[in-house]
């Protein structure tokens, strides 16, 4: 009887703290079972637990200069390090892909923003540019692609057969060929071996396959930034403190039209490019022009180098043709890469990307060796941004040292 009345008070404090300082939908029924030590705590709760803070005021915060919170930290920053690199290796790909979609939607944005007006919504100027810039990269592929795979293909059957030509007619040619079997180590690249060729059908498969599907995404990524890009900015913004987020405003802002502006100008420049070099090897009858062509446009892409590679491809295939075309079509080069420097590229680009020569040739370097062609590409404003945050926050700062 005696332990029976000391049980009963026991049960009533731990139905009071079950309805009060213990949450209905946890744990239920609350009793006694529990122990003392919880039936306190659920006690203390309940008188925590306040309008103004419903959930009890913070605690006193841990001593961050102790030993063990020294040490948990430092082995945490190890481990987040660690974790962050091992991550961004194992999604690298994927990142090189959002990357592109990201500067090719910052491209983009000068159009959509002078097509939105108040009675023209963004979604309808994103959608109406993407369609126009899908339609003409589809219109552009069902025109160019059935000549470049017959033209591709004529190349690869007939390059053995062109090295033996050149080989007889030019005397250079010939010693390179016999010294380092050029003739011989095409035949056997382009071998009519059974298990070779299948292997590279589907090798060839694969890499189609690959490129159709990394296209298709950076696509859907590039509509996507496009169609959010100012909640995008808006939140890139926030990151900065307010009282230095008009400045990142300004600066930001800046770099964007930077970083724009180079990308679409190098898309029209390089497109302006292809079509005079298909004109000019049209007319001398040089062969595979259209491939040609596209090799141009791709090439012109790659700053610094990628105009003067183009150039020794297409008189290299125009030697087959004679000697002085070959050399009309260096002077072409040479005259289109003037006109590209001197007149397409301050008229079109104009001042928006400011980067001195030496820059430009060392961020081409590092970004080639870093993410080959895609780093190549956009070595040039990413160079640009960062002299801008350089001239506009580090020297400033030195400045007033």
């Amino acid at each position: 009887m005696s332990g029976d009345r000391e049980n009963e008070p026991a049960d009533e404090p731990a139905g009071d703290a079950a309805e009060t300082g213990h949450s209905d939908a946890v744990a239920q029924p609350h009793t006694a079972d529990e122990g003392e030590q919880m039936i306190a705590a659920e006690a203390a709760a309940a008188r925590a637990s306040t309008q103004e803070n419903p959930l009890g005021k913070p605690g006193r915060r841990f001593d961050r200069r102790s030993p063990f919170m020294i040490g948990l930290a430092g082995a945490a920053g190890v481990a987040v390090t660690f974790g962050v690199i091992q991550t961004v290796l194992a999604v690298s790909q994927v990142l090189v892909l959002i990357t592109i979609a990201l500067f090719l939607a910052i491209g983009l944005e000068p159009a959509v923003s002078w097509l939105v007006r108040p009675w023209f919504p963004r979604w309808a100027a994103v959608t109406t540019v993407s369609v126009v810039a899908l339609g003409l990269f589809a219109g552009f592929l069902a025109a160019a692609i059935p000549p470049l795979v017959t033209q591709g293909g004529a190349l690869v059957h007939n390059a053995p057969g062109y090295v033996s030509h050149l080989s007889q007619r030019y005397p250079l040619i010939g010693t390179l060929n016999t010294r380092f079997h050029l003739q011989d180590r095409l035949q056997q690249g382009l071998g009519s071996d059974p298990a070779g060729l299948i292997g590279g059908v589907l090798g060839a498969g694969r890499v189609l396959f690959s490129i159709v599907s990394e296209t298709v995404m950076v696509a859907v990524l590039t509509c996507y930034f496009m169609a959010n890009f100012p909640q995008v900015r808006a939140y890139f913004y926030r990151l900065f403190p307010r009282s230095r987020r008009p400045r990142a405003i300004l600066i930001g802002d800046e770099i964007f039209v930077k970083v724009g502006g180079y990308i679409l100008g190098n898309l029209v420049i390089s497109l302006i490019t292809a079509i005079l070099a298909f004109v000019w090897l049209s007319i001398f009858d040089v062969p595979y022009p259209l491939l040609l062509a596209v090799l141009v446009a791709i090439l012109d892409l790659i700053p610094v180098v990628g105009s003067s590679v183009a150039g020794i491809i297409v008189v290299l295939v125009s030697l087959t043709v004679s000697l002085p075309i070959a050399a009309a079509t260096i002077s072409f080069f040479i005259v289109l890469r003037l006109l590209e420097d001197y007149l397409l590229v301050p008229r079109i680009i104009g001042r928006t990307v400011q980067v001195p020569a030496i820059v430009t040739v060392v961020s081409v370097l590092l970004g080639g060796a870093l993410l080959g062609i895609v780093g190549a590409l956009l070595a040039i404003p990413v160079a640009a941004a960062l002299l801008l945050i350089i001239r506009e926050t580090v020297l400033p700062s030195l400045d007033e040292r």
